[in-house]
């Protein structure tokens, strides 16, 4: 199926009438779903709003290979996961198809990545394989064509010294880090800075007690003498994401919809401004699954912008941008 429509959708209509095409596809080629959908008692002629669209809960990413093409895949990306537990497995059979998704999506609320030098603190991902916020970071920082752009592991006071040099240049600044990993930089310097953007992408990956948002948050714009913390939401299920130019509020990519499902009700969509359980669209999921059910609590507002509020209880800790409450 050729994808570029998803990334050509400019209204609601566009998005719903992409979301039902993509429905239609991924019932008939991937056999989990479909499974999935006989056992709701949901056909394809049963479903004409997105609102009646079965989400797959996300576990079966742990479970099954969710794909629908039959075309070799490409990569594997891999949820991070605890010492013994199951992770989570995304097969891609179309990689191009990521790398436009966060390509784009960077854009739309960055605009062009070759404006800033992009520095990356992210040690826990970068420790194992298959992540695939590194392959997309690692990306971003060969398309800034910044000299100055990279890595860093654990080189607290490098990272320090070229973010200093830099801000003070005037050089338009992105640092983008684990959380744990930026508290670890502000205990040991503090900054003033001018020119940079602090984005977190969640998580302490078991180094740190977990913080509420607005705490750490709180932290961290203290720390680097910013005004605002942005962050972004992203998982290894999900080939698209959404940011928050500060106060946890995130805005999807234009291919992304999120909906929130009733708590009692897993199978019933609920009215924005409700906190429920985190149901995602993605269209660039288009050779997985674009419907997912998450372990996210979160609420979703008038305007398609979104906030996490926790997890479900009794939901396994993993790799993606949340702070537990």
């Amino acid at each position: 199926m050729n994808t570029q429509f998803i990334f050509d959708i400019q209204t609601t209509t566009d998005f719903d009438n992409a979301a039902l095409k993509i429905f239609k596809h991924q019932y008939q080629n991937n056999k989990v779903y479909q499974l999935f959908c006989n056992l709701l008692h949901k056909a394809v002629d049963d479903v004409s709003e997105i609102s009646h669209i079965p989400f797959l809960p996300i576990q079966f990413f742990k479970s099954h290979a969710v794909l629908s093409s039959n075309k070799s895949v490409q990569e594997t990306f891999s949820s991070s996961g605890t010492t013994g537990s199951i992770t989570s497995k995304h097969m891609v059979t179309d990689v191009s198809v990521y790398e436009e998704s966060y390509k784009k999506g960077f854009a739309h609320f960055y605009g062009n990545v070759e404006d800033y030098a992009v520095l990356a603190l992210l040690p826990s991902y970068l420790e194992r394989t298959g992540s695939s916020l590194i392959y997309m970071v690692d990306d971003l920082i060969k398309q800034s064509k910044n000299p100055n752009s990279g890595f860093y592991l654990h080189n607290l006071e490098e990272l320090k010294n070229k973010l200093i040099t830099l801000d003070e240049s005037g050089q338009k600044v992105l640092l983008i880090g684990v959380s744990f990993a930026l508290l670890d930089l502000v205990e040991s310097h503090q900054f003033n800075l001018k020119n940079t953007i602090i984005m977190e992408t969640g998580g302490m990956k078991g180094k740190r007690k977990e913080m509420i948002r607005n705490e750490l948050h709180a932290i961290l714009a203290d720390g680097f003498g910013v005004n605002q913390i942005h962050s972004e939401y992203g998982m290894t299920e999900l080939l698209a994401q959404g940011y928050s130019k500060g106060n946890g509020i995130f805005e999807p990519s234009p291919w992304m919809k999120i909906l929130t499902r009733d708590t009692e009700d897993p199978l019933t969509i609920q009215q924005t401004g409700k906190t429920g359980g985190i149901n995602v669209i993605d269209l660039a999921n288009i050779n997985s699954c674009s419907f997912i059910a998450t372990q996210d609590l979160g609420k979703v507002y008038r305007n398609g912008s979104f906030e996490i509020i926790g997890r479900f209880d009794n939901s396994d800790i993993r790799g993606c941008n949340l702070m537990v409450l």
